[in-house]
């Protein structure tokens, strides 16, 4: 047979060329890629199709390669470098504990246009928030140029931004949850009660969690770890406007956050509300799914659903005889609750396709999570 194809062929392959020459392709970094969110930021932009990852830093894996860290990473063929050494690159994510970035942004801008932390070093507004919640801030003149990384909820100020600060996981489920009833005028600053109760996996601890993360102590709990005054609060109330009860549960999951927000308006809604305030919130969002009491075994929002994808799922339940709503939210904490939210945000941020990278649907069935 011959080996000239058809004039379609030929087309098709062009059309194919010019494609592949107009994928636009950034160079990244992962600074702390040893931890459990480095890992998984790994994993999400190693499958970019935007994304070329150059350098993952550790001290302590100094020359190691990822995969031994990481063994779903074995076959990404890069090693840990030293963090004192920062290549130049054109996104650096920052995965390194509460602290460290606020120390080194400078030295993150001196290598990187855009720099996206996954700690909690800039995702409050205010230096007088760090003041009261954790222990200051030691670079407060960046807090009013980061933006807040949750695309549902702050996603018109994203494009064109260099300082991307991801949500806590605790925080962002709730909102999740929340919102709708913020923007439907159901809950304000001034109306409404909400009771916050969140159940989280082990691999919110990180990768060092201590010994309250080791098997022994955490398989089988289910252990109040903070019944009151939650750091993740303070994102609540000052993206939703919301002051919370909130209380976090440890569980026997390793990957997930729920929420159950109990919330007691100040006026009666229907069930026809909800279902509008909630479709109208989440209709046209990528990775937001309203699961409420349908049929199946999974009526309801759960993180086994959603494990290792960027997808969140809400729900609700009205309680007219007390005058309650009840409010349903899961997420996977690794993903949506951090690597894949800050991967979302700088795909809106350069004007990325929303769901680049982040197409992964999950697995059924699959054990824990």
């Amino acid at each position: 047979m011959s080996g000239t194809g058809t004039g379609a062929d030929a087309e098709a392959a062009a059309a194919a060329t010019d494609a592949d020459a107009a994928v636009e392709t950034y160079t990244a970094s992962v600074v702390g890629g040893t931890g459990f969110t480095g890992g998984e930021l790994l994993r999400l932009l190693a499958g970019h199709p935007n994304f070329e990852v150059v350098q993952a830093t550790s001290r302590s894996a100094d020359n190691m390669t990822v995969g031994r860290s990481h063994p779903n990473l074995r076959d990404l063929d890069l090693r840990f470098s030293d963090p004192d050494d920062l290549e130049s690159v054109d996104v650096l994510f920052s995965a390194t504990p509460h602290g460290v970035s606020m120390g080194r942004v400078d030295d993150y801008f001196e290598v990187a246009d855009t720099v996206v932390d996954l700690s909690a070093d800039f995702r409050l507004p205010e230096a007088a928030m760090y003041d009261e919640w954790y222990d200051g801030h030691e670079s407060p003149e960046y807090l009013e140029r980061a933006e807040y990384a949750l695309p549902e909820l702050n996603r018109e100020n994203l494009p064109g931004a260099d300082l991307i600060a991801g949500g806590g996981c605790n925080a962002t489920a709730t909102i999740l949850g929340l919102k709708p009833l913020v923007d439907a005028g159901v809950l304000g600053p001034d109306s409404g009660e909400v009771v916050v109760d969140v159940k989280v996996g082990s691999s919110e601890g990180g990768a060092g969690g201590g010994a309250a993360s080791s098997h022994p102590e955490r398989s089988g709990v289910v252990r109040p770890y903070a019944p009151t005054g939650h750091r993740h609060e303070a994102e609540i109330e000052a993206y939703l406007g919301l002051s919370v009860s909130f209380t976090v549960h440890a569980v026997d999951m390793v990957r997930g956050a729920s929420a159950t927000c109990h919330v007691f308006p100040d006026e009666p809604v229907s069930k026809a509300d909800l279902w509008k305030g909630y479709r109208g919130a989440y209709a046209d969002e990528p990775f937001m799914r309203v699961v409420s009491g349908g049929g199946g075994v999974y009526r309801y929002p759960e993180p086994k659903s959603v494990a290792g994808t960027n997808h969140g799922e809400v729900g609700f339940e009205l309680d007219p005889g007390n005058r309650r709503v009840v409010v349903f939210s899961a997420i996977d904490n690794m993903t949506k609750g951090s690597a894949g939210q800050a991967v979302h945000a700088t795909n809106v941020a350069l004007g990325l396709p929303e769901t680049a990278g982040l197409e992964f649907g999950g697995l059924h069935p699959v054990g824990s999570p």
